[in-house]
């Protein structure tokens, strides 16, 4: 789609990679968490109302049990909530777009997410390496939309020298790629029957 550049000045004090440390990822502990607590995980993954009931049913295990497993995960940090997942065609927000921007040299990128942070058609905003410096991903109605977000929006942000977007035509159902990561985690165990010996991966 249409290019555009700007001529907008930067103040000399400001250098690209200031502002941005709250946004890149901060070395954590690996969580001490056992192949039960994986299990738990990808069956919420897969649905995330289920019941302590239901999970102690498909574990073998009893509902406190489940209570307990639950509590510990979120206060180590892995479970940080739970959400629903939200057909938005259905709410007239079909088409998805991609934006690269190439931030003016020297200027403090970390103005430029935030300010797209702001806007509610935007869903990710990413610092990338390579040829341009952002990744934004953004939600809009239709073309007519996304005209508006870009001429009186995204444009409109300061230190934005040149921007290429790509709205997409087709896209694969969105796979529930936590729950494959998860399935990874769980250890390769030797399961004998008979004369034979299987491995079980974990995988349902």
């Amino acid at each position: 789609m249409a290019q555009r550049t700007s001529r907008r000045g930067v103040s000399p004090a400001a250098t690209p990679l200031s502002s941005i440390s709250e946004y890149t990822a901060h070395p954590v502990d690996v969580a001490p968490v056992d192949p039960l607590d994986i299990r738990i995980l990808r069956l919420l993954c897969d649905d995330a109302r289920m019941s302590q009931r239901e999970l102690a049913r498909r574990l073998g295990m009893s509902a406190p049990a489940i209570g307990e497993r639950l509590a510990r995960l979120e206060r180590l940090g892995v479970i940080t909530g739970y959400g629903v997942r939200v057909d938005w065609s259905r709410l007239g927000y079909p088409t998805i777009v991609y934006l690269t921007i190439t931030a003016l040299p020297g200027y403090e990128q970390g103005k430029i997410m935030r300010g797209l942070a702001m806007l509610p058609e935007v869903e990710e905003v990413m610092l990338v390496t390579g040829g341009i410096d952002l990744l934004v991903r953004l939600r809009v109605r239709d073309h007519v939309h996304l005209r508006d977000v870009l001429l009186n929006h995204v444009w409109q942000i300061e230190g934005i020298q040149r921007t290429e977007t790509s709205m997409t035509i087709a896209e694969m159902a969105p796979k529930n790629s936590a729950a494959d990561l998860l399935s990874l985690m769980l250890p390769t165990s030797p399961m004998v029957t008979g004369e034979s010996t299987m491995f079980v991966d974990g995988r349902d």
